[in-house]
């Protein structure tokens, strides 16, 4: 089953190559390398992570590595324990609610493969755990703001 956010289809200008090509679905993505916190992300939170990145490395003098999930069955758990045994700190977003969205398999994931390298504890930043409010969608979803304080949380530990 794949899931297209129609709010992507014309908020994300990127390059597309003209000829036919694949793209792997159990592999992440690096977006972004950084050396201080790894922030994982998939879908639409990709965008709201990258403009939260751009502020916390200004404000906190830091840089983030940003990887890009694109699949959560299977998902790529060697590259993110990879990076975050590298910075030593993991901020995971998504629209899920918080109990049981797939950010807990993450932390749970990283935190046995990498506890030893941790320097804080896991953040996530995800839905709220309510139904979903329609008209209330932008105080549900997860915001730039709230990403960067889950940055700040993890660098300042």
């Amino acid at each position: 089953v794949f899931f297209e956010p129609k709010t992507l289809y014309r908020a994300a200008v990127e390059e597309v190559p003209v000829a036919d090509y694949k793209l792997p679905l159990s592999k992440a993505e690096v977006v972004k390398s950084g050396d201080n916190v790894t922030i994982v992300a998939w879908g639409t939170q990709l965008h709201v992570c990258r403009d939260a990145i751009k502020v916390a490395e200004e404000k906190f003098d830091i840089t983030c590595e940003l990887i890009d999930l694109r699949t959560i069955l299977p998902w790529d758990f060697e590259t993110v324990c990879e990076s975050v045994c590298r910075t030593g700190r993991l901020v995971i977003a998504h629209e899920a609610p918080f109990t049981m969205g797939f950010g807990a398999e993450i932390a749970a994931t990283v935190q046995e493969e990498c506890f030893l390298n941790l320097e804080a504890p896991i953040q996530r930043v995800t839905g709220l755990d309510t139904p979903f409010p329609l008209i209330f969608e932008p105080f549900y979803m997860p915001d730039k703001l709230r990403c960067l304080e889950a940055i700040r949380k993890v660098t300042e530990f």
